[in-house]
């Protein structure tokens, strides 16, 4: 249950930014930073579930930290639509709604972001590290074998590389870690735009999935680095749970 403060706090989000839509439910997700890991992840999970067909109940919103030319390039990369994104200079909504800040020892968004990368108050992040490279038997594959895959310009390769070494249905060794390596490389070229200010790197996210009389159905309060959904081997099956008709 969310606290009367976050309720009130969510619903003048709501208003503020004509997030009502048009379908039976709505989710409401806020991401840190647009540099952020989970930001680029989620996204585009969030891109490849509005996609299909099962969407049809559902609106997406979506509000980051970030300015205008990152928001551009973020959805031009994840093919998250510019309109379901709203970007903010700061983390006063993250506030209002008490979400995780991550970690702060006072010495910097850089050391404090190290320092989760390691799993300090970050504890599930070696985990999810791990995964990436060990696989992960319940989750789904990322490439199909007709996919082309380009990890930092020098190497190339088609998702068929998987299939031919690990086989196909299921998280392959390495295939997650290639996704974010991919993912990361966009941020690091481009980390003036994606990075407004780097005290906001440990700011975590949050999401709220709504019906349509506004009762929130489902909330999740990320705390973790690679951590925006309670079962990362499906991050987006709440979705799937619970948006039937």
């Amino acid at each position: 249950m969310l606290s009367n403060n976050q309720k009130n706090n969510l619903d003048k989000l709501i208003k503020y930014y004509n997030f009502y839509g048009t379908k039976k439910y709505k989710l409401i997700v806020l991401l840190g930073l647009l540099g952020d890991f989970d930001s680029f992840e989620y996204a585009i999970n969030l891109k490849n579930f509005i996609n299909n067909p099962q969407d049809k109940n559902l609106d997406i919103f979506a509000i980051a930290i970030g300015n205008k030319n990152g928001k551009e390039k973020f959805c031009n990369f994840t093919g998250f639509s510019e309109d379901n994104l709203i970007v903010v200079s700061d983390n006063q909504i993250h506030n209002d709604l008490e979400v995780s800040r991550g970690l702060d020892i006072g010495l910097g968004g850089w050391i404090n972001m190290l320092l989760m990368l390691s799993g300090i108050n970050s504890f599930k992040t070696i985990q999810e590290v791990i995964r990436g490279y060990t696989g992960d038997r319940k989750a789904k594959q990322i490439y199909s074998e007709f996919d082309k895959i380009e990890v930092l310009k020098f190497l190339r390769f088609s998702g068929n590389s998987f299939r031919k070494v690990f086989g196909n249905g299921y998280l392959r060794p390495f295939e997650l870690a290639t996704f974010r390596l991919n993912n990361m490389n966009e941020i690091i070229k481009n980390w003036d735009d994606y990075i407004l200010n780097e005290k906001y790197l440990p700011q975590r996210g949050a999401s709220f999935l709504l019906n349509d009389k506004n009762q929130v159905i489902y909330k999740f309060f990320s705390s973790d680095v690679l951590g925006y959904s309670s079962n990362m081997s499906d991050p987006l099956g709440f979705l799937s749970d619970l948006i039937k008709e």
